[in-house]
């Protein structure tokens, strides 16, 4: 890894990484300060949720609100934060590598004393180490918020908690991972955003249809979201295993995939 370019590249997307991180932070102390008046009347909203149609449900996390981690799970990391964190990677591996060599400056990095796999390996380590500082503010706040809104009033599972932000953690990594492969191989910044943004967003339409009807539920098959299963997480049922060791398969085969195109393809610097 080339040192001097992580800190510059880390440098430069310190203020995205930050806006994204607080941004997230805001959102999921939001949900924290909404559960305690929700919990007032988990009864009554459990029962409007079970009469909507079972996919709706399935499709939109909604886990019931009988717990805090339940509410969050389903309002949060259902939804929000999968926004959040899909645009972080379409964007951030665009600019890390295609808009480089899109605008020129991929040739005054590769002038420097350094190879083309430690500047891929290198920007593929500044994209993770993007998501992981989201991913751990995120985690922090919730923390937070689970002491300031709910205290002692109201049951939290800190081990379930955790489990759901490993679990949105790799499956970015993975989204990243696919992300920054497209970043690689391509010369021009807006196919790269372009491209990226159909996988990254096809994969998560795919999931959620399939979680609509029995009937095309084949097509979460196709995505790697059906390995993300925050509802499941908190049910006990999810295979905690299995998806951490897909996701963390597909990531680092996807980067390590990456960095060896991206040594051995012709550049047009």
């Amino acid at each position: 890894m080339n040192v001097t370019l992580y800190k510059q590249m880390m440098k430069v997307n310190r203020k995205s990484f930050l806006n994204y991180s607080f941004g997230s932070a805001f959102y999921i102390l939001l949900m924290f300060w909404l559960y305690p008046g929700l919990a007032k009347n988990t009864k009554a909203i459990d029962e409007l949720v079970n009469s909507m149609p079972e996919g709706v449900g399935r499709a939109f996390g909604l886990n019931g609100f009988g717990s805090a981690e339940a509410f969050i799970s389903g309002e949060y990391y259902g939804l929000i934060l999968v926004l959040i964190l899909a645009i972080v990677c379409v964007q951030l591996s665009t600019q890390l590598m295609a808009k480089l060599v899109d605008q020129g400056s991929m040739a005054y990095i590769l002038s420097t004393p350094t190879t083309r796999g430690k500047v891929a390996f290198t920007q593929a380590a500044v994209l993770t180490s993007g998501l992981f500082v989201i991913m751990a503010i995120t985690t922090l706040a919730g923390f937070i918020g689970s002491l300031w809104f709910l205290g002692d009033a109201y049951a939290f599972d800190t081990l379930t908690f955790i489990q759901m932000n490993i679990a949105a953690f790799l499956l970015f990594f993975a989204v990243g991972g696919i992300s920054f492969l497209v970043s690689t191989l391509s010369n021009d910044e807006k196919k790269a955003l372009s491209i990226s943004g159909f996988i990254t967003f096809g994969f998560f339409s795919l999931d959620l249809i399939g979680k609509f009807s029995e009937k095309i539920e084949w097509l979460r098959n196709i995505s790697i979201f059906s390995l993300y299963q925050p509802g499941e997480i908190i049910n006990g049922n999810a295979n905690l295993a299995v998806s951490f060791i897909l996701l963390s398969f597909i990531g680092l085969v996807s980067f390590g995939l990456a960095i060896v195109l991206f040594r051995r393809r012709n550049l047009l610097l």
